[in-house]
């Protein structure tokens, strides 16, 4: 006998109201393919200074009269979220059939069997995550916008305004260009390039490249030309950068598909910001048509670099020109 799974408007509403902060984090869940390479601060409602220190002091010949030679710089960035809000019309049944045929989950392994009120929210609210995904490197703060390509700054959005302010330069060392591109015949060169010309403190990091899935296919198909016939090749997809000292991991992201603008970055460097602990982000769910709910979110995010100092970041330009 077959089984109808339905849940009443009042449902939805209890589900939504009960489980708000863990909902409010599906977006970013649904991101996690790009998230799980950078590092998250909870609570950042509006703007968060990070700091880094630097300093010249230095142990010398011992003098009683000795005062200080050198000042410690303190530099500060700005990581700023934005107030975002969404509403999306969803038809349950279809989300529950959805549900019914794939076996999701995305809040825990009890979930799967039968969908509840709370897995079909989080599963409307996954798509958010989608959007949220795509904008990480390329959005731009627009606050007549109304698409997540307008909530916040991305990654390349700061680093392209860095670069035009100067603070992000081949003179600096933490700019390098690549005028010719990158093609399969010389990813491998160009990944080495890039290894070689970050600052020695940034070398001896464990880092990522983070890059496009295309540099990444380039990258393994040279690799696969040039290294087949060594024994120690055991698999096509090669994920350490040759030279590296096995410190650089190729991290390709679909957000910078088509994108010739990469970072070499360690994850403590790129930084994501949320709140889903004040009473300003919201989620629910209301019907105002029939046969529809409409899910109504808000939430703050934002991203920055926690340095542009050279030794914590090296941006890269390959756009052929």
């Amino acid at each position: 006998m077959a089984h109808t799974i339905s849940f009443s408007d009042e449902d939805y509403k209890k589900a939504a109201e009960k489980w708000k902060k863990e909902l409010l984090l599906i977006p970013m869940m649904a991101a996690k393919d790009s998230l799980r390479f950078m590092t998250g601060i909870p609570g950042v409602r509006g703007k968060l200074h990070v700091g880094t220190a630097a300093s010249n002091a230095q142990f010398g010949p011992y003098k009683a009269s000795k005062s200080s030679s050198s000042a410690t710089e303190v530099k500060y960035r700005e990581l700023e979220t934005f107030f975002g809000n969404a509403c999306e019309d969803f038809e349950p049944n279809s989300v529950i059939t959805t549900l019914l045929g794939e076996g999701a989950s995305f809040l825990g392994e009890g979930q799967k069997v039968a969908p509840s009120a709370k897995l079909v929210i989080a599963t409307v609210a996954k798509s958010l995550g989608e959007a949220l995904h795509n904008a990480l490197f390329t959005a731009k703060r627009n606050e007549s916008g109304d698409t997540t390509a307008d909530l916040f700054n991305g990654f390349t959005t700061i680093a392209d305004a860095e670069v035009e302010a100067g603070n992000i330069s081949t003179e600096k060392g933490n700019l390098l260009k690549i005028p010719t591109g990158f093609s399969e015949a010389d990813a491998i060169d160009v990944a080495k390039s890039i290894e070689r010309k970050a600052h020695p403190v940034l070398r001896a990091t464990e880092k990522f490249l983070y890059c496009s899935p295309e540099f990444a296919d380039a990258y393994n198909d040279a690799y696969m030309l040039t290294h087949g016939g060594i024994v120690y090749n055991k698999k096509f997809e090669q994920t350490i950068v040759e030279g590296s000292n096995n410190k650089t991991t190729l991290a390709p992201l679909t957000c910078l598909s088509g994108s010739s603008k990469f970072f070499l970055a360690q994850k403590s460097n790129m930084l994501y910001g949320y709140d889903n602990m004040s009473d300003a982000e919201n989620i629910q769910v209301d019907r105002f048509k029939p046969w529809f709910l409409t899910l109504s979110a808000a939430m703050f995010f934002g991203v920055q670099f926690y340095s542009i100092d050279p030794r914590m970041l090296l941006m890269v330009d390959a756009t052929q020109g």
